[in-house]
């Protein structure tokens, strides 16, 4: 893995990218010279995560670049930015239990975001609190379905799943496990949405409405990346099959996620896994995850 001095001189590279480049015409997703594309999507991202909104000028100006180079993922970028960047997102966080006026059918899936095991595969205990607040959300949404996300994080046990133990607790809480669906194939958020996503769309087409259960500092991060996975994946942008309506929490004594690491996951949502670890291993303490490969 490369070390923090490699990603500070690619962040530093990207900024220093002329904001000239010229594009011409439009079309398919990445048909025009994809390298360029991708390199001014993870150029947005890297400007927002490092200056907020000091960097607006310039991201609206690579929006234009981005659209021009491609139009589709122009219209999706700038949908997902006008996302990362309201004021609303992630807001009002729901402490304990999903909020009341939620529809209690199969259309809506709870979604519960995994955290890292203990070395030898047992839940630590900010995912079992996560958890209580997951059940209490499902015994008030009796129709609703869980998919419990997370993959193998435990150093010592390769057996074991931030899932996997997820849906056994769950189930042991007396939830019906037809109701749960186990996505244990990620070790990050993003890709928390990426496989949640293709598990529901192929698996639970009544599931359109979801609602994000975590710690209560990585509810923004979990809304921003599952709605901004529905805009890539989408005919057109405004009609994404999956939309987040709501979230519940547990409130967390400490811990927080900065935009760079947010622009990091959006970076992994793009596709370029190898730079969003880099941004990950640089902000964030993963370094007892299994390594990259």
């Amino acid at each position: 893995m490369k070390t923090g001095k490699l990603i500070k001189a690619a962040i530093a590279a990207l900024l220093a990218a002329s904001l000239a480049s010229s594009f011409s015409g439009c079309g398919k997703r990445g048909e025009n010279n994809p390298q360029t594309v991708q390199k001014t999507i993870e150029e947005i991202a890297v400007d927002y995560g490092t200056y907020g909104s000091e960097a607006k000028d310039r991201i609206k100006t690579l929006l234009k670049d981005l659209s021009a180079a491609d139009r589709n993922t122009g219209e999706r970028w700038s949908e997902i930015m006008d996302i990362w960047m309201s004021p609303d997102l992630g807001k009002p966080v729901n402490y304990c239990v999903l909020p009341d006026g939620l529809p209690d059918t199969d259309e809506l899936c709870i979604v519960v975001l995994g955290f890292q095991l203990n070395p030898d595969g047992t839940m630590r205990d900010e995912l079992v609190e996560r958890l209580k607040v997951a059940l209490a959300s499902a015994e008030k949404y009796p129709n609703a379905y869980v998919v419990c996300t997370g993959g193998g994080t435990a150093s010592e046990n390769e057996s074991a799943s931030e899932a996997g133990e997820m849906a056994k607790w769950l189930i042991e809480h007396g939830v019906d496990k037809k109701r749960i669906a186990v996505e244990d194939n990620s070790v990050t958020t993003a890709q928390n949405a990426i496989f949640t996503y293709d598990i529901l769309t192929s698996l639970y087409p009544s599931v359109k409405k979801l609602a994000i259960v975590s710690s209560d500092y990585h509810i923004a991060t979990g809304e921003l990346l599952f709605r901004a996975e529905s805009v890539i994946r989408a005919n057109v942008p405004g009609n994404e099959k999956l939309q987040v309506i709501s979230n519940a929490a547990w409130k967390a004594p400490s811990g927080t996620l900065s935009a760079m690491f947010q622009a990091g996951a959006l970076i992994e949502l793009a596709g370029d896994v190898e730079t969003a670890f880099e941004i990950y291993y640089d902000n964030y303490d993963i370094h007892g995850l299994p390594p990259l490969k």
